[in-house]
């Protein structure tokens, strides 16, 4: 189609054309058709040039992080001739709006890149691509649609852990430490009738009792994990924006605590609580960690669960039965408190990681909850977090009774 620029040379030869009819100017004759022949030929050249293309992008490196620039290179591959020497590609991604890049002739491809400046975290898809291509004289443009598959993914910039708030483990009534690991076992699977030969050890008494013949245990390796560290989606609780909200450091905070423990060799297991639940274990593969570090680029906010739900087997499902539970939220609600509590006198190894979202709102106030006080009382390690703090210091070794108290 016309530009303005060619709309404007079409509705000029006319006039130039009848002025030199009128005052008898031969001289104003072929400005008049040359004008009205540009417009012609470029429309026909655009319309020549408006072959499909093959849009390719690349990014340097495998990998990227939160706060960093991000280089999108473009590659068009004309799939007729001829083909454009030169085009602009317009990308609309995701959050990051719309971007235009210019790609020029490179041999048989047209080559260009443009720049993403500081992306928080998140995943960018792809919505709409298009290149638009005209004529060196700007009298003709078309506009050619581009396959807008793919996304970007940016990744939390996750802090390197030497030590965990958790390794100090619960004090004991004897002023003793422990540290929040239990091995794994054997859960029951069935029982059976006892076969010559078979260890006593193995009767399950209650059964043999019952049907009155030697019955033993059908036992069952189930393997557990050994950590599970639960990311809390609840939107009621985010405050800030991206890259700088309380969701954003709980993010950096699960992710965190979950490589420093899959890099001690631990089998550990992400979940995500929210609406629909997600869950990635890793087991100390380079694609089980992958999967995670994906998870966590791409997790939003979402609709709330009952903070209860967090620490129960009917809402953290293979989180609330692994060994040692860790729960990374910015809500402190009593019934949470109350759940965390519970499993703690019953046994189970638990810590919490709180984000103060109101430090997001502004100001240095301090945390002041009693809750948190009442949690150590119980035991419980907990890592209270707050807008621009030391992310390494804080989950390495906390002071829950400084925080607590305000200072």
């Amino acid at each position: 189609m016309l530009t303005s620029r060619g709309r404007l040379v079409v509705a000029l030869a006319p006039v130039l054309y009848i002025v030199a009819w009128a005052a008898g100017s031969r001289a104003l004759y072929p400005v008049a058709v040359g004008l009205a022949l540009a417009a012609g030929v470029a429309w026909t050249w655009v319309f020549l040039l408006r072959g499909p293309l093959e849009l390719h992008r690349a990014t340097r490196g495998t990998e990227q992080y939160e706060g960093d620039d991000v280089d999108v290179g473009l590659e068009l591959v004309p799939e007729r001739s001829p083909a454009p020497s030169s085009a602009v590609v317009v990308d609309r991604v995701g959050r990051a709006g719309v971007v235009e890049a210019a790609v020029e002739r490179q041999g048989k491809r047209l080559r260009g890149r443009y720049r993403l400046e500081r992306l928080p975290r998140g995943r960018y898809a792809y919505l709409d691509s298009h290149a638009v291509i005209e004529d060196p004289f700007g009298l003709a443009r078309a506009t050619v649609p581009l396959r807008a598959a793919g996304s970007l993914l940016v990744y939390p910039r996750l802090v390197e852990l030497d030590g965990l708030f958790t390794e100090s483990g619960a004090d004991l009534h004897d002023g003793r430490r422990v540290l929040l690991r239990r091995a794994t076992g054997f859960d029951l699977h069935s029982v059976r009738e006892y076969q010559p030969g078979e260890s006593l050890r193995r009767v399950h008494w209650r059964s043999t009792a019952h049907r009155g013949r030697l019955m033993v245990k059908e036992l069952e390796d189930e393997p557990r994990d050994e950590v599970a560290v639960l990311l809390d989606t609840a939107a009621s609780a985010v405050v800030g924006s991206p890259p700088d909200s309380s969701f954003d450091l709980q993010v950096r905070a699960a992710g965190s605590l979950l490589r420093a423990h899959a890099r001690r060799g631990r089998r550990v297991l992400l979940s995500i609580a929210g609406a629909s639940r997600d869950e990635q274990r890793v087991d100390g593969g380079d694609a089980d960690w992958l999967r995670a570090l994906e998870l966590l680029a791409s997790v939003e906010p979402a609709r709330d669960v009952p903070a209860a739900s967090l620490a129960s087997d009917e809402g953290a499902a293979a989180a609330a039965r692994a060994l040692e539970l860790v729960i990374v939220t910015a809500r402190l609600a009593p019934d949470l408190v109350e759940r965390l509590g519970q499993r703690a006198l019953s046994g189970g190894a638990v810590a919490l990681v709180y984000v103060h979202a109101p430090s997001f709102a502004g100001g240095r106030a301090p945390v002041r909850e009693p809750a948190l006080l009442r949690l150590q009382a119980l035991g419980i390690p907990v890592a209270v977090l707050r807008r621009g703090d030391d992310l390494q210091g804080a989950l390495g070794a906390v002071s829950l009774q400084r925080e607590a108290a305000g200072a």
